[in-house]
Parts: structure tokens; C-alpha cells; sequence
């Protein structure tokens, strides 16, 4: 209760200088022996532990340590070695060093390094008392199977809302060559990006806390959602940061992108490093989580009973070879009908998205298969390989994921852009990880063979054409049913002087004022330099080119964009520059005088 009304302020503390996160390898210990606590002799632990990294760990009042118990002594009557245990500790307990900071990527991030020397605590104080010593790993993972598809993953896609509605409002009121940047196509095709993965970074987030919230822990999803909602975030920053330009390198109170491109980072490295996550876990731990026989299969090999051990592995790997078969027929059968012949549960445009997956999923059960059957053990030190199934997987369930997202929001109209865009995404992905695979799978004989069976057309899935990017790029440079629920959950204003609200407030004034700018420049209406704006509106409306209603929308928007377009500059004083004490001062050159030239 105390952690749930905020009275006690937790952190986790796993990773130390020396494993990392590698929870196996940890140093940190604690002994089982008997001390005083509070002035009583009980039964407990001395703990010893450097840990780093831990996020809320400067400000802390209670530790959630992960470490290994030992009991040299058998006080429990067991085993020396006990394994991986959790502990809840208050911070305040003698030998505990606690308060110091680590400043990542310059932001305001609590985040520091802990210690305990010799720190005495009651055997209770492991999480469920003495009977879960030594569950520690199994806690660590379904903490983390929940926690890393909650936080980072909503980070992701709030990041990518945020830049979806900053960056297409500010494409379209800021010009050049006297026309939006929005409606340039390298620009289009930066944005289209940025509303595709906004569209994916939250679909999948939607279908991961469906899940959450119905008492499952999926680690694999979760190791999948963490992956690629902040590497999708990675990229639409980036992006942003593009089609910014200067505007978006110039730090200050009215940079609104600056901060997360820099902070960027830190996403990508906590709560499981993204190149180890791709490359190590999510198919790693996925081939054997979510095969239908692999784990029967080991389990049997592993039975006392002889007898009971054949007759149960017989059984699965009958199941194995019938399921592996079916696949093959499958993968091929969808592969030369170009999916047709695979089911939809609904018809129209969208029930090729439907097809295509399936024929996707075929062939990646086929390819899974081969590849764990040829390398047995050996696949995981195949880590390039491991890491394209992990491609392979993770598109396939941002591809469930925005199908589902789409019929649950009602299949709107608006949205199919965003849909598609986001499909033809993932399904092209997909097609070119399994290309990578079959490219470097390990026999090269049966790799072309397997390639014969799940390409029998080559490879036929593109990339979003440059007329879906248009499409997808267009909903995000106008106010929209589309935009704003894609956006949905951010927190949005239209306040003129609020950070990203003065960029609402621009974006319906310039849009209000196109059409008398396009008048204008029909009618060769162009302002001089040697004019001011307001000069300019005062000379069209003198000579009767536009109303004075059509006068102040111009003048309205032409404010409202240069309070957007405009960037923060500060004197040497604000930034804190300061001549150094001894540095020499530099001389003054004596004056000479000018030479006077002669007239004749």
C-alpha cells in the first residue's frame, strides 16, 4: 500500500558494473547467517551488492535487489548455493550508500548507482519470505515481461503522436519557395514515415496491454513491443528532426524537439539493451515459448521412465513432422496462388493484408523450423540469423496488430491510408528478413529449396508506393478526424502561446489564408522587399484586392507563423560564458589616423 500511495518511492536493482543485466552472472550475495535487527537475534542475510543504472535509485526509500543466496553454514538445511533471490529493503539500513546520480544524456532523469556493505536484514525481507529463495529468476522475467510492455512501449508511442501532430503542423505552415514544405515530396516522404510508425508504435501497444490486462505476461511480446516501439520512436524523431531543420537544432523554451532527440538513447538502452533484445531474446526465447512441440519434445527427452520417456517423445515428434508438413503445403500453396487462396475474416480491399500475412506466417513457421532442426543447439550463437527471425516475428505482429487496431476503431475511412501504409510496411519487412535468412541459411542447398517452396514468384511484396505516402503524409498536415485520433492521449493545445499549442493555432490561421494566397499570387499580387507585410495588406486593401476581413486573416496567419518559425537566441551572460581569470587581454592598437586623399 505504502508503494502504491507513493509513501515509499521503489527502485530495481539488477544491473552492476560487472554482469550487467546478465541476472546469471551477478556478484552481488547474500549469506545466511544470524545477527541483531532492531535489537533482536534473527535469522537473515548479509548483503553485499554495487549495483548501477537503477532509475528512481538516487531517491529511493525502499531497494528491490536482485542477488545470490548462499547458506556456507546450512541454517536452512539445504544446498550452499541457493540461487537468484529478490529482496525488498528499506534504503535507510546501516552499510546501504544510496543518493548519488548519474546524468544521462543531460535530462532530468533520477537515475544513479547503489551499494551495500555488509547490510544485515531479516530473512523476511525477501519478496514472499524464505520459501522463494532461489526463485529470484523466475520473478525478474515476469517482471519484466509486464514492465518493459508498459513504460517504454507507451513512451514510443506517445513520442511518436507528439511528433506526428508537431511535425505535420509544422511542415505546413512553414514555407519555402512560397510553399508549404509539407507538400515537398522528400518532405512527404519523411512525414508518411512518421504517421505510419505512430500508427504501428500504437496499435501494438493497444494489443500488448489487451493482453496485460487480461492476466497474461507475454515476455515475448513485450521483448517485442520494447524493441520496436523505441526503435520506431528512433526513427520518427529523427525525421522530425529533418524536416525541422534549424529550427529544430536551436535549443531553448520553445524547442519542443530538441529534448527527446537527445534523450533518445536512453530508451534504447534500458530495460534490455535493443541490440541484445533483437538479436539474443525475443526469437530466442520465442521459438521455444510459442512452438507447439519443441517443449514437449524436450520434456520428454528428459522423463526417468524410459518407457513413458519414447512413448512421449514418439508422440510429439509425430506432431512435429505432421506440422512441419502441413506448412510446407501450406507456404507453397499460398505462395503460388499469390495468397489468394489463403482465408480473410472479411472481405474488400483490406482482406489481402488478411492473405498476405497468412501466406507470411507459413513461411516463417517453414523457415523456423528447418533453421532449429539443421542447427539444434548451435542457434544461439546465431545471432545475425536469430536477430532477422526476430524481424521476421515482430513484423508479423505489428501487422495483426494494425489490422486489429483498425476494425477495433470501426474501420474509419480516413484511416485506410494509415492502414495500408502500415501493412505494405510490415509485410515488405517480413519478406525481405526472410530473404536475408534464406540468403545465409546454414546448408545452401536446402536454403534454395526452401526458398523454391515460400517464394515460388520471387519476391513480389513493395515497399508503400510514393501515392500511399502522399496520402498518409496529407492527413497529418491538416486538421482531420484522422490526425486527431492518431494523436489521441497527448496532451494538445491551440493556447497561441504555449510550446506546440502556438503550432495548432498557426496551422488553422495559414490554412484559413491559402486560398486568399492563392488568389493573390493568380492576380500577380507579390509583395516587394523594400515593403513590411503590414505594408504590403494595407496597399491590397487601399486598392480593393482584398477585403479588410481577408486583411486580418493574412496578417493573422503571417503572426502566428513567425512566432512558430522563430527560435531562441540568448546572450553570452544567459549562457553562462564568462572570460577566464587568466586569460591575457588583448591588446589595443594605437589609432591611426586616416589618410586624407588630395583633390585637385
Amino acid at each position: 500500500p505504502r508503494l502504491a500511495d507513493g509513501r515509499e518511492i521503489p527502485c530495481f536493482a539488477l544491473t552492476g558494473p560487472d554482469a550487467g543485466s546478465d541476472a546469471g552472472s551477478i556478484p552481488d550475495t547474500g549469506v545466511v547467517c544470524k545477527g541483531k535487527f532492531k535489537g533482536k537475534q534473527v535469522l537473515g542475510l548479509r548483503l553485499n551488492w554495487e549495483k548501477r543504472y537503477i532509475t528512481l535509485g538516487p531517491i529511493a526509500t525502499v531497494l528491490g535487489l536482485a542477488f545470490k543466496v548462499y547458506d556456507p553454514d546450512a541454517l536452512l538445511g539445504g544446498d550452499a548455493d541457493l540461487g537468484i533471490t529478490c529482496a525488498l529493503i528499506p534504503a535507510d539500513i546501516p552499510g546501504i550508500t544510496i543518493g548519488n546520480r548519474h546524468f544521462p544524456m543531460n535530462a532530468a532523469f533520477q537515475n544513479g548507482p547503489n551499494s551495500g556493505k555488509d547490510v544485515f536484514v531479516p530473512i523476511d525481507y525477501i519478496i514472499g519470505g524464505q520459501k522463494n529463495i532461489g526463485v529470484g529468476w523466475r520473478m525478474l522475467v515476469e517482471s519484466l515481461s509486464a514492465g518493459r510492455g508498459i513504460s517504454l512501449p507507451a513512451l514510443g508511442a506517445a513520442a511518436g503522436k507528439s511528433v506526428a501532430r508537431t511535425t505535420g503542423a509544422y511542415a505546413r505552415v512553414r514555407k519555402q519557395f512560397k510553399t508549404s514544405i509539407g507538400k515537398f515530396e522528400g518532405v512527404e516522404e519523411a512525414l508518411a514515415r512518421i504517421g505510419g510508425l505512430a500508427y504501428m508504435t500504437d496499435a501494438g501497444r493497444l494489443l500488448t496491454l489487451s493482453a496485460l490486462d487480461s492476466g497474461e505476461k507475454p515476455s515475448v511480446v513485450t521483448a517485442i513491443l520494447k524493441y520496436y516501439n523505441t526503435e520506431f520512436m528512433r526513427q520518427m524523431i529523427n525525421d522530425s528532426m529533418d524536416i525541422h531543420g534549424g529550427r529544430g537544432i536551436c535549443m531553448g523554451p520553445s524547442n519542443y524537439i530538441a529534448r527527446p532527440y537527445q534523450i533518445l538513447p536512453v530508451g534504447i538502452t534500458v530495460e534490455g539493451a535493443n541490440i541484445l533484445t533483437r538479436s539474443m531474446i525475443i526469437f530466442g526465447q520465442g521459438a521455444i515459448r510459442c512452438h507447439p512441440y519443441l517443449v514437449s519434445e524436450m520434456e520428454a527427452a528428459v522423463m526417468v521412465d524410459q518407457a513413458a520417456s519414447e512413448r512421449a517423445f514418439d508422440q510429439a515428434m509425430t506432431g512435429h513432422i505432421i506440422y512441419l508438413l502441413s506448412n510446407v503445403c501450406r507456404a507453397f500453396i499460398y505462395g503460388i496462388s499469390g495468397s489468394h487462396l489463403a482465408t480473410s475474416p472479411t472481405p474488400g480491399r483490406i482482406a489481402t493484408y488478411y492473405q498476405r500475412l497468412s501466406q507470411m506466417s507459413a513461411a516463417f513457421a517453414v523457415t523456423a523450423d528447418l533453421a532449429l532442426i539443421v542447427l539444434g543447439g548451435a542457434f544461439k550463437r546465431k545471432e545475425k540469423l536469430s536477430g532477422r527471425f526476430a524481424d521476421v516475428l515482430g513484423y508479423m505482429f505489428y501487422a495483426s496488430a494494425v489490422l486489429k487496431k483498425f476494425e477495433d476503431d470501426g474501420r474509419p475511412k480516413a484511416d485506410v491510408p494509415l492502414l495500408e501504409w502500415s501493412a505494405k510496411h510490415c509485410l515488405y519487412q517480413i519478406q525481405m528478413a526472410l530473404d536475408e535468412i534464406l540468403r545465409n541459411f546454414p546448408i545452401k542447398w536446402l536454403g534454395l529449396i526452401v526458398r523454391t517452396i515460400i517464394f515460388p514468384l520471387g519476391l513480389s511484396l513493395r515497399q508503400p508506393n510514393d501515392f500511399l505516402g502522399h496520402r498518409v503524409a496529407a492527413l497529418l498536415i491538416k486538421p482531420g478526424k484522422a490526425r486527431d485520433r492518431l494523436t489521441q492521449g497527448i496532451y494538445i493545445s491551440d493556447d497561441p502561446d504555449d510550446i506546440t499549442g502556438c503550432l495548432e493555432d498557426a496551422l488553422k490561421k495559414v490554412i484559413l489564408a491559402e486560398p486568399i494566397e492563392r488568389r493573390l499570387r493568380a492576380d500577380h499580387q507579390v509583395k516587394s522587399d523594400l515593403q513590411s507585410y503590414q505594408q504590403w495588406i494595407d496597399e491590397l486593401v487601399t486598392k480593393d484586392l482584398i477585403s479588410s476581413t481577408d486583411a486580418k486573416i493574412l496578417l493573422s496567419a503571417q503572426v502566428a507563423t513567425r512566432k512558430v518559425i522563430m527560435v531562441d537566441d540568448f546572450s553570452p551572460q544567459e549562457l553562462g560564458i564568462k572570460r577566464a581569470k587568466n586569460s591575457p587581454k588583448k591588446k589595443k592598437l594605437p589609432k591611426k589616423k586616416p589618410k586624407v586623399a588630395s583633390v585637385t
